[in-house]
């Protein structure tokens, strides 16, 4: 799925309709900004948005996915077609947020070596400095053992929902 040419399409769609992009995102109760990361490909609606988005500008989805106009072919291979690039987009969001998750695992794991090295290693005057650094570090690898425990809970679903809806994530 290319970004770019959907965010182009995006783009040309708006135009047609004569619209700027405050006036496309009042009418679908999002920010300029997130119209902007659209059209230029940096992220894409959700789903639901996409749905509205084909309704107003009286396209079909399989046309946003592929960035273009489609020719008549067989509703059957559309729909197919439509199905398949919705289910690689929800793929696409949740390799996003997984990747999200290691870098952060990975963080907490490197801080809470940092601040071991550093307590069995500790001069015997330190100074403010270094003691903010050691509890900074320890800080750091205490909120993402809480941000693993929550990601990786029930409520991660609905956090992951919230974050689609309001066009937090990207790439």
């Amino acid at each position: 799925m290319n970004q770019q040419k959907i965010g182009g399409f995006l783009k040309e769609l708006r135009l047609e309709k004569q619209l700027t992009q405050e006036q496309l995102a009042e009418e679908l109760g999002v920010s300029r900004r997130t119209v902007s990361r659209w059209e230029t490909g940096n992220n894409l609606p959700d789903l639901s948005l996409l749905v509205e988005l084909a309704d107003y500008y009286g396209v079909d989805l399989n046309e946003i996915f592929h960035g273009e106009r489609s020719s008549e072919t067989g509703m059957e291979t559309e729909i197919k077609d439509t199905l398949l690039q919705a289910a690689e987009y929800t793929e696409d969001i949740k390799k996003k947020i997984v990747r999200r998750m290691h870098y952060l695992f990975i963080c907490g794991c490197i801080s809470f070596v940092f601040y071991l090295t550093v307590l069995f290693f500790e001069p015997e005057h330190t100074s403010h400095l270094f003691e903010f650094i050691k509890g900074m570090s320890l800080g750091i690898s205490f909120g993402m053992v809480i941000v693993g425990t929550i990601m990786t809970s029930r409520y991660a679903d609905r956090i992951v929902e919230w974050k689609v809806k309001n066009n937090i994530i990207s790439e």
